[in-house]
């Protein structure tokens, strides 16, 4: 009993004493831990499936989502409402896994510098999202949001969006070959202002 003992000291003390030991089996304990509530998530429908309602975004929204994500925009705003009383009463029904299924990567996040957006879609009209956006001051004196004049010149690049579908194919949207080829041609003459409030306008719309 005592050499059982004394062997079980001496294996705590080995581990206590050695920092390579001890962090090895920190990282295997998170490795594990991680896994056990991570891995279930990939099987779940509620997280892996879409919700009624949602489609793969068009080639100009899913333009309007790099110019969103190229120019720190979610930085600012969050896209996810959580579950809380008055989070929902303020703006609308909670977020939910089936709505982003889609995204990658998803825009959820905790901080807000300025209002949700998870829910903008089809709340304002294009002109005032094309205003707000050229000079967010025009619409709302206190915003100290930047402007963005310069996407109203500029043109959407259209020669990238089928590799990006594409690209975007391999990981599960289900885009089809036709809607691939006919993307460039679907965005000639647009400008990154129009794609980005495509984008926005598409928000939330899908569950209310």
């Amino acid at each position: 009993m005592s050499n059982e003992n004394s062997k079980s000291g001496l294996s705590h003390e080995k581990i206590e004493t050695s920092n390579f030991l001890m962090i090895v089996l920190i990282l295997l304990v998170l490795l594990v831990g991680g896994m056990v509530e991570i891995v279930p998530l990939f099987f779940q429908k509620s997280t892996t499936e879409p919700i009624k309602g949602i489609a793969p975004y068009t080639p100009l929204q899913l333009a309007g989502r790099d110019i969103y994500t190229r120019e720190g925009c979610y930085n600012c705003h969050s896209q996810m409402i959580r579950p809380f009383r008055a989070e929902t009463l303020r703006y609308g029904h909670y977020s939910v896994a089936g709505e982003s299924v889609y995204d990658h990567p998803f825009q959820w996040g905790s901080k807000r510098t300025g209002p949700d957006l998870a829910r903008v879609g089809a709340k304002y009209s294009d002109e005032w999202h094309r205003i707000h956006l050229t000079n967010p001051r025009d619409l709302v004196p206190e915003s100290n949001m930047p402007a963005y004049p310069w996407l109203e010149k500029t043109p959407v690049d259209a020669a990238s969006m089928p590799a990006h579908m594409t690209a975007l194919r391999r990981v599960g949207v289900p885009y089809t070959d036709a809607q691939i080829s006919q993307a460039s041609e679907e965005l000639k003459g647009k400008t990154e202002l129009d794609a980005t409030i495509a984008y926005l306008q598409v928000l939330g719309l899908a569950l209310k």
